[in-house]
């Protein structure tokens, strides 16, 4: 109930100084409840003292169109922008509240301490714009709590999508070769960063930082005749020298031509597994992506001449 009341005292404070504001007038005041302020233009002022610090601004002022009786709106977030999250720093309070203050919560100075926590979005959301400090609070306990941070696994997932990984660069089969019934196929793609691997990428909020690498772990060659290929590699690269002989780890041979499909031409799909590894924050994991892509390729038939 203390507590209570002594929020519902400091609001009637606020109040007050607004009233005071609309006749443009500059005033600081120092409360005993919990947060602290800063300069950053949303609707919070600068302050270094240990308690909350509130001003008011002249309402002709630059950098006062919002009514001077609550703070301004934060902006909206871009259409379609991911939500994120916060990081918190916690910091124990100091000085230290006088005995008997409401803060305390009945506990007496030696129990324990009063501790701030501030909180920034580091991304931003629907109703927040990142960077904007949230509402701090102050708290009791009888011991120093941890910090709270970011997620060390949405880190990684932000690091990753970084990378704008890829899928398969199809050297073989391409577009512009010949390809015959009966005759095998040495499936091969290209080796790139973004390709096939390995690519890093960080991520930071706040004090936490995460790297992650991918690498290609495998690739699926769906052929478009019904027939799929499952490679641990990029496949080997077809020398003339090697004739009719089959891939050593990446091959295939069509049965059929492809006369019979749209435009005469099998649809190739080579779908890539990214294997990512993470970590950061004191924390480490593993992430899947799948990229894909594909090429159109004509497979005739040898004819015997008489």
């Amino acid at each position: 109930m203390d507590d209570l009341k002594g929020h519902a005292e400091a609001s009637l404070v606020l109040k007050r100084l607004a009233v005071a504001a609309a006749g443009g007038a500059l005033i600081g005041v120092a409360l005993p409840m919990a947060a602290h302020a800063d300069s950053g233009g949303n609707g919070v002022c600068g302050g270094t003292d240990s308690w909350v610090s509130v001003c008011a601004t002249d309402p002709g002022s630059p950098g006062s169109d919002a009514p001077q009786d609550r703070p301004a709106k934060p902006r909206k977030a871009a259409k379609d922008q991911k939500a994120s999250f916060h990081s918190c720093v916690v910091k124990k309070l100091d000085p230290q509240p006088p005995a008997g203050s409401a803060i305390w919560k009945g506990h007496d100075p030696g129990d324990g301490a009063i501790y701030t926590r501030s909180c920034v979005f580091d991304g931003a959301t629907s109703a927040v714009t990142a960077g904007v400090p949230l509402p701090g609070q102050t708290f009791w306990s009888a011991t120093p709590p941890a910090a709270t941070g970011p997620d060390p696994a949405q880190l990684a997932q932000q690091a990753v999508d970084k990378m704008l990984l890829k899928g398969p660069d199809i050297v073989t089969p391409a577009a512009a070769g010949r390809w015959t019934v009966g005759v095998p196929v040495w499936m091969h793609a290209g080796k790139s960063p973004a390709t096939y691997g390995p690519t890093s990428a960080s991520a930071t909020a706040g004090a936490v930082t995460v790297t992650a690498t991918a690498k290609v772990s495998s690739i699926k060659w769906q052929m478009g005749d019904g027939s799929t290929v499952t490679c641990s590699g990029a496949g080997t690269p077809y020398r003339k020298a090697y004739g009719k002989r089959t891939s050593p780890d990446c091959g295939h041979t069509y049965a059929q031509t492809s006369a019979s499909k749209p435009d005469k031409r099998y649809t190739v799909t080579a779908t890539a597994t990214w294997a990512i590894e993470w970590n950061g924050g004191g924390q480490s994991g593993e992430l899947t992506e799948i990229r894909e892509s594909q090429v159109e390729v004509s497979v005739g038939e040898l004819q015997a001449l008489g």
